[in-house]
């Protein structure tokens, strides 16, 4: 059994797992957030997915400021496997630590990011627990700053087949919950985020979304994962891309967690096998899918796009895809600087 975390956090080591691909420009400032960290007891794994940048040298280089032991280079290192192939990969690596926290090689944690996830996954006790929180999006230069979008209700199995909600750079887990994840067999094409989320919502496990914000999310035209934008904008984007990838992915997830279905609380199994039954039936079995409470989006625009695309799925499903508010400064704190030569 996965130990739990004590109510009084101050003790809890946080294992923060960072996958890096020619981040060499955005990479300091990040590294700088994690030494401003108001909780302090961190180590940071980390992986470097085939750079051909500085990536590894400013790694390399903050290892020997902070000290072997704090910063650690995964023996996989070097091998281009892919954003979630490699964060994956060092999650499965660190199946020991009391708490794993994503980070990504661009952005900036605020100060009490990791104590404030630790508070809410100390309420969890033994049981699997994810934290995400909403993020300041702000341009290349950290300024612009306007709040990403709030999540109050439809968190959980089955909504977490719609639609992601734990952006990874925000996400810290419990040790039940990654020894939960490292346990499955993920999907061709998913995202490590997005998994998770199913994985520990579908398995009985506890999600809690902050309404604080604890991250500066960089918007840049290299963001490997998709740039948040308002609600018109998704919508446009959404209809630009199609179903096929997005229905194909809730299939691929969907038939992952069937073969574990055992594992699954018996409401997520049956909600799982009408989710299934709707994305290989006929019309009324997809009528029947769509009226499970959960499964939906957050906005009613979002949701009748959905709604439209799971109706009409037949259609395409054998088609295979080609896989401002101002934010409170950081407080002074040990500043990383490039050390080359």
């Amino acid at each position: 059994m996965s130990p739990a975390l004590s109510e009084n956090t101050t003790h809890t080591s946080v294992t923060i797992l960072l996958s890096t691909f020619n981040g060499a420009s955005f990479l300091r400032e990040q590294l700088n957030s994690f030494l401003a960290q108001t909780h302090e007891r961190w180590v940071l794994h980390w992986r470097d997915d085939g750079s051909t940048d500085e990536t590894v040298a400013i790694m390399r280089a903050f290892a020997a400021l902070v000290g072997p032991e704090q910063c650690v280079e995964s023996t996989t290192s070097g091998p281009h496997l892919g954003a979630s192939a490699s964060f994956l990969a060092l999650l499965r690596e660190n199946l020991g630590a009391m708490a794993i926290a994503f980070a990504d090689q661009d952005d900036v944690w605020l100060p009490e990011k990791l104590d404030c996830a630790l508070k809410a996954l100390a309420e969890a006790e033994e049981a699997p627990a994810l934290y995400c929180a909403r993020q300041y999006l702000v341009d290349e230069s950290l300024q612009n700053a306007t709040l990403s979008i709030r999540h109050r209700s439809n968190i959980g199995f089955p909504a977490s087949l719609t639609q992601n909600i734990a952006n990874g750079n925000t996400l810290v887990l419990n040790a039940a919950a990654v020894a939960l994840i490292a346990s499955t067999r993920e999907p061709e094409g998913t995202v490590h985020d997005w998994w998770s989320y199913i994985v520990v919502s579908a398995f009985g496990g506890k999600i809690f979304f902050d309404d604080r914000p604890q991250v500066l999310y960089r918007l840049h035209q290299k963001n490997l994962i998709g740039r948040a934008q308002p609600l018109y904008g998704r919508a446009l984007a959404a209809l630009r891309r199609g179903p096929v990838v997005y229905m194909t992915m809730m299939r691929r997830h969907a038939e992952a967690l069937a073969l574990q279905s055992a594992r699954l609380t018996p409401q997520a199994r049956q909600d799982l096998e009408l989710v299934r039954r709707g994305l290989q039936g006929r019309l009324i079995q997809r009528f029947a899918a769509l009226r499970c409470q959960r499964f939906r989006r957050r906005t009613a625009l979002e949701n009748l796009l959905f709604r439209y695309w799971f109706l009409t799925n037949r259609g395409f499903m054998g088609v295979q895809p080609a896989v401002s508010r101002v934010f409170p400064s950081l407080p002074a704190a040990r500043s990383y600087q490039d050390t080359k030569g």
